[in-house]
This record gives structure tokens, C-alpha cells and sequence, in this order.
């Protein structure tokens, strides 16, 4: 197959006019509390054989296309997450990852052999592709509804680690290496490869982190590529030595990501972009793949009944199994076992076996289509009120402030702004009552659209916005101060906050 300049020209056409539909449609799938794959996954659908008439049925170029768009996706994950707020709950989610995939793996496989009457190899594969936590949907929605650290990170890091063991039981599976082996060696498999997985990631973050400090690169913008490579480089290494690259790529951008680079900021934000367009290339890509017309009322009979099993036994289950690592309370083990969320993960890992040519892989691809989409409309929109039900959720949100950062590389200092909502108690306190660290200072002040230069009497007030400037050492003190007057108000210091600048719970 040959492509010319002029199906240059055609695709460029098509694929920037979807891209571009694709990201104004965020905002639409964001107010509706949904996760954007819905809208992407639709598109794809849209300009499929059955619509428009684009034909895609390459079964191994949309695993290949899959995997490379998972890495860039855990990367950005990696990347943007806090290892100080995520690191007590990091224990939890290992244990969602591993031994929580085990129990949802067997629970599943079990009822839809003797419920839905698959045959065992279909069964297993269908555990195996369902159980896994998707990054992207993780990513894109919890943080956005206000929960305590403890579950998000919990939750961030069992969608970073769930996928390693999952890909190795799915391939073994499809390419039928796993009737030659035993429980036990299929079980040291899956461990030497994300125990492998890990340790190259770990080894690809630190050693990338000593090379970018001293690297004097000529363009802030060649940082976010280096970055970007160096956590890749880690995919690559693990998967060259049959080790989890999933693994490996989610670490080596979570120890670049906690690291003190240059340009960070930058960095960050270039990998989210990427992340982004790496999102709506996966999911127009797995809309393209699916047949309307395969879907029959048998087929989505069978979603539904997998999707109850999953998210009413299994899911459940395997959250108070993996609770032996670290207590939780009965509703904060209620609401993740119902933030189970699934995204293009599922969808991803039915593409092995219809590579594999596996007995009846088109149906086990339809199935979970379809349970995936009906898993995220039903799951998506009701989490800020199941988290409110189950009083999960912070009581400082919503927020009362908003604070971003930008770095002033030169002076090793930050920037950061603020805005104050409505509900902040820094409304009416002065200047000089924040009592920021030594070397923090208030350099500006935005004021319906003016600036103001402050002083240390001049009274904040209810919409404005902050440029704070802090030394990078003592950043985190700062915004753990701004936090607590915006919680406590000028009397703070006495009435207390916690390190989060939420208020102490009676």
C-alpha cells in the first residue's frame, strides 16, 4: 500500500478537523460529569463503515496503536502526580493492582462461565481484560471531584499499576502459553515481570533525572521532549528484556515528575497536550473498530450481565481484599470499590486476542464495548454525589482557592497564582496578616482588572487574584499557609488547619 501527498492532504484534512471537534468537545463532556472517551469513542463510531464508511479492521495495528498511546497516557500521569500526597496511599494501590486483578479476575471468569455460559478461555479473558482501572478516566475525573488524598492517590496508583499484570494474562492467554504452564508459573511471571518492570523505571527516572539537571539543552522546549524520552526509554528497555514497559514507563515518569527539573512546568503541561491528543487518537481509533451491527440484544444482554457481576461482586470484593494492607473506614471502601472506573484500557486489551485470532474474540470485543460504555455513563456523572452520600468528599471544597505555579528557573523560585472564590476566608485579612515564610511575598495583586501593587495594610477581597513569589525550597510552606488563612481566616495559626489547609474535622 502506497500513501501519496494526496492522501497526505485528505488526512491531515480529516484528522485535524476531528481533532479540533474532539477538543472542544472536553467541555461539553466535562460539564455533563462524563470522561471524554464517551465523546471520542462516538466519533469513532460516527465515521465507521456503518456511517460514514471509513473501514479500519486491523486487529494488530490498533494493539501496536493502543499500547504506544497507553505509555504516552501513563507518562502524563506519571508525570502530574504529587508522590508527597500520593505516597501513603501508593501501598493500597499496589494491593488494588495485584491482589484486587487477582480476586476480580477470578470472580468474573467464574460467573461468566456458570452464569452466562462462555467457555473458560472467554471467561478468563474477559476477567482479565475487565478488571484493570483506566488511567485516562482516572485521571480526567477524580481529580476533579473533591476527595480526600488518601483515596485519590489510592486510586491514581492502582490505575498507573494494574495494567503491567493484566497485559501479561491477557497475552499469555491468547497466544495459548498458558495452558503449557501451571498457577504457579503463570503467577511468577506476572510478578518477575512487574518487579522487573519497576525496577528499570526506577532506574530510567533517577538516571534521567541526573542526566536533565546537568544538561545545559539550548531550547526550554527540547526539556518536555527529553522528559517525554527518557520515560519511553523505560517502556522500551523493560519491554526489550520481557519485563511489564507499562510498569516501567508509569515509575520512571513519577520519580521525573517529583523530581526538581528545569522547566517543569513546561514539561507538564506538554505531556498533558500529548496525553491528550494521544486519548482522542485511541478512542476514535477503537470506535472505528467496532461493528454496529454485530451489537444484538444477546450481546448487550451479556454486557450488562458481565457489567453487574463486575461492579456489584467483583469490584467490591477485590477492594475489601486489598484493604488488608490499610485500614479504611466502611464508606471510603463503598466509594472506591464504586470509582472503579473503566475507559480505553478494557477496550485495548480485547484487541490481543483479535489479533491472536482467539475463538470468538469479535463477541468478547463487542461485550466489553459495550460495558464499557454503559460502566462509564452510569459510573462518570454519580461520583460527586455518591461521594457526598457516602461523606467522602473534603469538607473545604468547592475550593477557596485556586493556585497554579509557574517556575522562575533563574532565582530557583516559583510563581504562584491565586485566585480567591467566594468562599475563602482570605476575603477581609491584610497583607501582612497571611504571615507567609520568610521570602514568600505578595508581589501583585489583580483587582477587576487592574493591578495593584500591594502593601503590607492593603485588605484582599473576594475575586482576586495573587502572584505569589516563593523560593522553591519553601513553596510547599507557602501554599500549606495560603490554604490555611483561606480555611481559618487571620486567626488560622489558633484555630488550626490540617497540612492541606482544610479545616480539623471535630
Amino acid at each position: 500500500m502506497t500513501f501519496d501527498v494526496d492522501q497526505l492532504d485528505t488526512f491531515l484534512l480529516v484528522g485535524s478537523a476531528v481533532t479540533l471537534f474532539a477538543v472542544l468537545a472536553v467541555r461539553i463532556s466535562s460539564r455533563a460529569g462524563l470522561p471524554s472517551l464517551l465523546v471520542y469513542l462516538l466519533i469513532g463510531v460516527l465515521l465507521g463503515e456503518s456511517v460514514i464508511g471509513i473501514g479500519f479492521e486491523n486487529a494488530e495495528l490498533a494493539h501496536a496503536i493502543g499500547f504506544g498511546a497507553l505509555a504516552i497516557i501513563l507518562t502524563e500521569g506519571g508525570l502530574t502526580t504529587n508522590w508527597r500526597e500520593t505516597r501513603s496511599s501508593v501501598k493500597l494501590g499496589f494491593a488494588l493492582a495485584t491482589i484486587g486483578v487477582t480476586v476480580s479476575v477470578a470472580v468474573v471468569a467464574i460467573a461468566a462461565h456458570y452464569v452466562l455460559g462462555m467457555p473458560w478461555e472467554l471467561a478468563v479473558l474477559l476477567g482479565a481484560v475487565t478488571s484493570p482501572t483506566d488511567a485516562a478516566a482516572v485521571f480526567s475525573v477524580i481529580r476533579v471531584v473533591p476527595l480526600p488524598r488518601r483515596i485519590t492517590g489510592a486510586l491514581e496508583a492502582e490505575s498507573g499499576f494494574n495494567d503491567a499484570p493484566t497485559v501479561v494474562l491477557v497475552v499469555l492467554i491468547s497466544t495459548g502459553a498458558a495452558a503449557d504452564h501451571g498457577p504457579l508459573v503463570l503467577a511468577g511471571i506476572i510478578v518477575f515481570e512487574l518487579a522487573a518492570g519497576v525496577l528499570i523505571g526506577l532506574a530510567a527516572g533517577f538516571g534521567g533525572a541526573w542526566i536533565m539537571r546537568r544538561a545545559a539543552l539550548p531550547a526550554s522546549g527540547l526539556y518536555p521532549i527529553a522528559v517525554l524520552c527518557l520515560a519511553l526509554l523505560g517502556y522500551g528497555a523493560a519491554a526489550a528484556v520481557h519485563a511489564s514497559g507499562f510498569a516501567a514507563v508509569y515509575v520512571a515518569a513519577l520519580v521525573l515528575g517529583n523530581t526538581d527539573l528545569p522547566h517543569r512546568s513546561v514539561t507538564r503541561s506538554f505531556s498533558e497536550g500529548l496525553a491528550w491528543l494521544a486519548q482522542i487518537g485511541l478512542f476514535v481509533m477503537l470506535g472505528l473498530l467496532l461493528s454496529p451491527s454485530r451489537i444484538t440484544w444477546e450481546t448487550l444482554a451479556m454486557a450488562i450481565g458481565a457489567g453487574f457481576i463486575l461492579t456489584v461482586i467483583a469490584r467490591p470484593l477485590s477492594v475489601l481484599m486489598s484493604s488488608v494492607v490499610k485500614r479504611m473506614s466502611l464508606p471510603e471502601l463503598a466509594f472506591l470499590s464504586w470509582a472503579g472506573l473503566r475507559g480505553a484500557v478494557p477496550i485495548v486489551l480485547a484487541t490481543i486476542p483479535l489479533a491472536e485470532d482467539v475463538d470468538q474474540a469479535d463477541l468478547l470485543f463487542d461485550i466489553v464495548f459495550v460495558l464499557v460504555v454503559i460502566d462509564t455513563v452510569l459510573t462518570g456523572p454519580t461520583l460527586p454525589w455518591v461521594a457526598k452520600v457516602l461523606r467522602v468528599a473534603r469538607r473545604s471544597e468547592p475550593r477557596d482557592i485556586e493556585l497554579e505555579a509557574a517556575p522562575l528557573d533563574r532565582v530557583a523560585a516559583d510563581m504562584l497564582q491565586v485566585a480567591i472564590s467566594p468562599r475563602s476566608r482570605l476575603h477581609g485579612v491584610e497583607i501582612g496578616e497571611l504571615r507567609l515564610p520568610p521570602g514568600a511575598s505578595v508581589a501583585l495583586i489583580v483587582r477587576e482588572g487592574q493591578a495593584l501593587v500591594p502593601e503590607r495594610r492593603t485588605v484582599l477581597r473576594q475575586g482576586d487574584e495573587l502572584l505569589v513569589v516563593t523560593p522553591r525550597k519553601l513553596r510547599e510552606a507557602t501554599e500549606r499557609r495560603l490554604r490555611q488563612v483561606s480555611a481559618g481566616g487571620r486567626l488560622a495559626q489558633w484555630l488550626g488547619a490540617d497540612p492541606a489547609g482544610e479545616p480539623r474535622s471535630e
